[in-house]
């Protein structure tokens, strides 16, 4: 897959994406017209390409205890056409995957970031032991088509699409045994509102579901996962993100399962300290003519506090991004965005920042203590 160009972005001449997505299309000639066409509706129904991704495959009778084992995630009793996601870490609680989890009634299907497949195939393969378990990587006969309303339960889209595979996003809401580092309240959260499917396909399969479906890019829908403040592995996560910096606690991490790799450090930073940094959410300066690039510093006054990961043109709300700042950054402060363009120099992009993880997210031993206190007291 190292060389992969996807087959829809040959044959319809889109303008390429970059980075991790250059194998998709960015966008199909008109990207803020591909974000009304997800949000307000469309004659057909609308898919994107990440065709890109890796698609690895876990069976056995103890495929599920298995890999609770390994993950932050519970998974034993996971029942048929339920969708997850998990964490793997490192042994100082570090993400190293952060794959999406669909179990189908006979195996888990994980949908990983490209060129991961063979890494987390290689991984998984490797911490097998004695138990019931099978790992396969099918990324070369298998593609990811991405939905923003239920392939399962539209009568119109053709059959490979609504028969295949569909783990649906479970970010709009907090997953048992998680937490949220947000401030605000859970129906005020912006991902209240934001659905998302990901059918698993044959690649045979990817021209002909396109040819009955309305095809937006990734530009678009990287703009709807921003607003939603969703992190991602591709842009979000380095080689120091720890998950509570992302707020992945929220749908990730189940905070009373047993022992696995770097749980010691999810638990010690949650219940007894705090996150070194923190996502936040942008809302740039609309005045440039441009958009900061990804790896844009992010700065208070004349100190750099972090990096913006991930930028869009939103077809609403404009520019927007979001950064993993510093976690003692004023959460009411301005702050600045230092790019260098070529051709232009030294640009600077004026941004306001929501909340997302708060900035004394943690230390759950102490609020319960204060908490108690505060009852004895009353």
């Amino acid at each position: 897959m190292s060389e992969y160009l996807s087959p829809l972005h040959q044959a319809y001449g889109v303008f390429a994406g970059s980075g991790v997505d250059a194998p998709v299309a960015a966008h199909y000639g008109d990207p803020i017209r591909e974000q009304r066409r997800i949000s307000l509706g469309a004659e057909h129904h609308v898919i994107a390409d990440y065709s890109h991704l890796g698609v690895v495959t876990v069976g056995g009778s103890d495929r599920h205890r298995w890999l609770s084992s390994l993950s932050s995630q519970e998974l034993s009793g996971l029942s048929a056409h339920h969708s997850t996601e998990l964490l793997l870490l490192s042994p100082q609680g570090r993400i190293e995957y952060a794959p999406y989890v669909l179990e189908d009634g006979e195996k888990l299907w994980l949908i990983c970031e490209p060129q991961q497949n063979q890494p987390l195939s290689e991984y998984l393969n490797s911490m097998k032991f004695m138990l019931d378990v099978t790992v396969s990587d099918v990324s070369e006969d298998y593609a990811v088509l991405c939905s923003w309303d239920d392939p399962r339960t539209n009568t119109q889209v053709p059959e490979a699409l609504s028969k295949a595979p569909c783990w649906e996003d479970p970010w709009h809401s907090v997953c048992a045994g998680g937490v949220s580092y947000t401030e605000i309240d859970a129906q005020e959260h912006p991902a209240c509102d934001y659905q998302r499917f990901m059918s698993i396909i044959p690649r045979e399969e990817l021209l002909d579901i396109a040819s009955a479906c309305e095809l937006v890019g990734m530009w678009a829908a990287e703009a709807l996962r921003i607003e939603a403040w969703r992190p991602r592995y591709a842009t979000e996560v380095d080689y120091k993100s720890l998950p509570h910096e992302l707020d992945y606690l929220r749908s990730a991490v189940h905070l009373s399962k047993g022992c696995y790799k770097g749980q010691e450090t999810v638990a010690r930073v949650h219940n007894l300290g705090h996150p070194p940094r923190r996502l936040v959410f942008l809302d740039l300066d609309g005045s440039e003519h441009t958009l900061p690039t990804v790896g844009a510093g992010v700065y208070f006054n004349t100190r750099k506090v972090g990096v913006i990961t991930s930028v869009a043109q939103h077809w609403e709300a404009g520019p927007i991004a979001l950064a993993v700042i510093k976690r003692s950054v004023d959460p009411q402060a301005p702050l600045r965005i230092v790019d260098e363009l070529e051709g232009a120099g030294e640009v600077h992009y004026a941004a306001a920042q929501t909340v997302i993880v708060s900035a004394d997210a943690g230390q759950a031993v102490g609020r319960q203590e204060r908490r108690q206190f505060l009852r004895r007291e009353e």
